[in-house]
């Protein structure tokens, strides 16, 4: 209290409203007036990333690494974490893989897979020792090539019906294409759906920036 310069606490919702809406399976949230302020300067304080980086992580171990990572992004390399420490920020409880092995077979090497496999930087890590004891673990990442963007003069490209299988479904699993998919239909038919787009000279150019990030490259022709 500024008056009298006592302690004091008070409880509040972090939530005023929320709202759902079924057919597209959006949440609304309004926060409240004492919370909102503390979310508003948030971004001096965190680091901040695009959520779709993130999105294909299904290991909390993966996502807590990543942020470590990419709050050294300019330097592509992170301090010297002590086990224990690292532990802490990965959010591993004290009772859960006590033993190194363990640490580095269920956490470690589990989340740089999947950083390394659905995000924008690729991970490794070294040990670091006393004695023969591994003490402390530092990181080192560097950002992916982003793909060339698929130009071909605006031209139709033919695809085999085999890639228009596979990256048909891989196009209906993209969060950023999820807001497309028809209300009602499953991951499948929206991927037959776009199948079909993928033979269609009008619409087959929509999905190019999508086919690029997934790695698809038009095959070249000698002249």
């Amino acid at each position: 209290n500024p008056k009298n310069g006592k302690d004091r606490s008070f409880h509040c919702r972090w939530v005023d409203k929320i709202g759902v809406e079924p057919d597209s399976g959006i949440v609304y949230m309004r926060f409240t007036s004492d919370v909102v302020p503390l979310i508003t300067r948030l971004e001096s304080h965190f680091t901040s990333y695009e959520i779709e980086k993130v999105a294909n992580l299904s290991s909390s171990y993966a996502i807590r690494l990543y942020e470590l990572c990419v709050a050294w992004r300019e330097q592509g390399f992170t301090q010297r974490y002590k086990i224990d420490d690292l532990r802490q920020k990965l959010g591993v409880e004290p009772e859960k893989y006590k033993e190194m092995y363990n640490f580095k077979i269920r956490v470690i090497d589990l989340a740089i897979k999947q950083i390394n496999e659905h995000t924008d930087i690729t991970v490794n890590y070294e040990q670091h020792k006393t004695g023969r004891t591994i003490t402390a673990m530092s990181f080192k990442f560097k950002q992916k090539k982003v793909p060339e963007q698929i130009t071909k003069d605006d031209a139709f490209i033919k695809m085999t019906d085999s890639q228009v299988k596979t990256f048909s479904a891989k196009l209906a699993a993209l969060p950023e294409l999820g807001s497309n998919a028809p209300i009602g239909k499953s991951t499948a038919e929206f991927a037959a759906i776009i199948a079909s787009d993928l033979v269609d000279k009008n619409k087959q150019m929509r999905y190019m920036p999508y086919l690029a990030k997934l790695g698809y490259q038009p095959k070249k022709h000698k002249a």
